[in-house]
């Protein structure tokens, strides 16, 4: 039954070119033994725990919630719905997903099913090998996000298990705050997945997520390779 599908990857390649949330670390690699030397390759890798695309656990913003190891595996195999609003914000870096949007996308495609993962397509996806665009300039981080309303609607009423988004962060890059991070998602328990990629190759609904995540014990995050799954 497989064999139909269309594997897409969603995630970006990690590296020290990864474009990191501003003041992070990028990842670093030190080769340990050599196929020359040693008869085999190795290297020790370090990494911020929110480098490229990765994965937010509920603890990332609510203290003592669940921790990255303790996200049962059937929560990372999800129905996907992918809500594109690239067209209506353009290159607004202060775009939003706003209620309407989501009612619009329901509109068209019907009511969004209970337990799926929710993935916003900003278009900035375009743009993640481009700081300056991806992030803002110095000291001015603005790029979109999910709206405070939409967010509670996804999660209040339509019981999203997970919120995905194809730039730096789910709430929008100008707002300090981190209002749908702190007050909507995490404490309901939900995961994130930020830096996505590729977004535009999925339809709005029909697609499944499977999201590869480190179970790294008492975690934060990881960074993930997050696989979609297209019939």
């Amino acid at each position: 039954m497989l064999e139909k599908v269309k594997v897409v990857d969603l995630t970006i390649p990690l590296g020290p070119q990864t474009i990191m949330w501003p003041g992070a670390p990028s990842p670093e690699a030190e080769t340990l033994v050599t196929i020359a030397h040693d008869g085999y390759f190795a290297r020790r890798v370090s990494f911020y725990e929110h480098t490229g695309t990765h994965f937010d656990a509920p603890c990332h913003f609510v203290n003592g919630s669940t921790t990255v190891d303790k996200i049962p595996a059937t929560s990372l195999v999800k129905p996907a719905i992918v809500i594109d609003i690239s067209k209506r914000i353009g290159n607004d870096p202060d775009g939003e997903l706003l209620l309407s949007d989501v009612e619009a996308f329901e509109e068209k495609n019907g009511q969004i099913p209970l337990g799926c993962a929710v993935l916003l397509r900003t278009g900035w996806e375009e743009f993640n090998s481009n700081e300056i665009k991806y992030v803002g300039a110095p000291g001015n981080i603005r790029f979109p996000g999910f709206g405070v309303e939409a967010a509670k609607l996804l999660v209040n009423e339509r019981k999203a298990v997970g919120l995905g988004i194809d730039t730096l962060g789910i709430d929008p890059g100008g707002v300090t705050t981190f209002p749908v991070h702190a007050t909507v998602s995490h404490p309901k328990g939900l995961w994130h997945l930020e830096n996505l990629q590729n977004l535009k190759m999925l339809p709005p609904t029909g697609a499944w997520i499977v999201v590869g995540v480190l179970p790294l014990i008492d975690g934060s995050g990881s960074p993930a390779r997050v696989i979609a799954l297209v019939p």
